[in-house]
């Protein structure tokens, strides 16, 4: 071997180290349903958002989305399931590099996404909260607030509320990005902003976790385009893998039928019209925005 390794040209060892290299960190591809039920793996990947979709203290993956995909794939005959977290903006990319098979974050489907990457129809449905500091001193009760005043709001990058922040006339300048739910209870105690937006799921869990915030109360969601905002999560899956999301498709429409989604779904916080809500729309509508 070390004969072979002299008598080989400083370019061909240069070529075949980058072979090599790209073997190892290029990105690899989204695996097709046959593929996946033939290994009896698949890839899914969660934002680390409670109640969503997230790893509990021992490991395990939890919320809306893993429990649900769970049962999916259970019936869809896959028995194992790789757990990958990432932050919520690096999801979609994630599923374009092909670094999971699907994302199991309640993702909501909207229109800029659908052109990225595909979607089940709905699993869930949720409105919006405002996370304040404790006695809330600002007063603040509504998206609208941050147009109106000098006060700062927090989102988390990739978050639909940017959008809908600027849709209700919030300049930049009162915008403060954080990158994850996590930095969301120190950016409010702190004063780095005077609130936090997010679903009303997500401000009631943060809230309980400390003392120092509390989620606005009253709250008026916010009207977009006429119409309140509600939010409709699905199953997101890269272009390129129809068929998977033909197969979710399927077995996500009987199993909501069921009294053990509408349990899954109450477990973690989702209301009966939560649940209701979720079957108003299609993702064929939601992408046509």
């Amino acid at each position: 071997m070390k004969q072979t390794f002299r008598s080989t040209s400083l370019h061909g060892v240069l070529a075949a180290a980058v072979i090599v290299l790209q073997a190892a960190c290029g990105p690899a591809h989204a695996a097709t349903l046959a593929q996946i039920q033939k290994s009896g793996q698949v890839r899914i990947a969660v934002a680390n958002e409670i109640p969503y979709g997230y790893i509990d203290m021992k490991g395990a993956a939890r919320g809306a989305g893993p429990d649900v995909a769970a049962q999916i794939m259970k019936q869809l005959g896959v028995k194992r399931i790789k757990w990958v977290t990432a932050s919520f903006g690096s999801l979609i990319p994630g599923l374009q590099a092909g670094r999971y098979d699907m994302v199991a974050a309640e993702m909501a489907i909207l229109p800029q996404r659908c052109q990225q990457v595909l979607f089940s129809e709905p699993n869930s449905s949720y409105g919006e909260g405002l996370l304040v500091p404790k006695g809330n001193p600002k007063h603040l009760s509504s998206y609208t607030a941050f147009a109106k005043s000098n006060a700062k709001v927090a989102i988390m990058a990739g978050a639909d509320q940017l959008e809908m922040m600027h849709a209700l006339g919030v300049p930049d300048s009162r915008i403060v990005t954080i990158s994850n739910n996590a930095d969301a209870i120190s950016a409010v105690a702190a004063g780095r902003a005077d609130a936090y937006a997010a679903t009303g799921l997500t401000v009631a869990q943060l809230a309980s976790k400390s003392g120092k915030v509390q989620a606005a109360k009253p709250f008026t969601d916010p009207v977009i385009k006429g119409s309140p905002a509600r939010s409709w999560g699905g199953f997101a899956f890269a272009t390129n893998s129809a068929d998977l999301r033909d197969a979710v498709n399927a077995k996500l429409a009987a199993f909501k039928k069921t009294p053990a989604w509408r349990k899954i779904m109450s477990h973690y916080g989702f209301t009966a019209n939560d649940d209701k809500q979720s079957f108003t729309k299609t993702t064929e509508a939601l992408c046509k925005g």
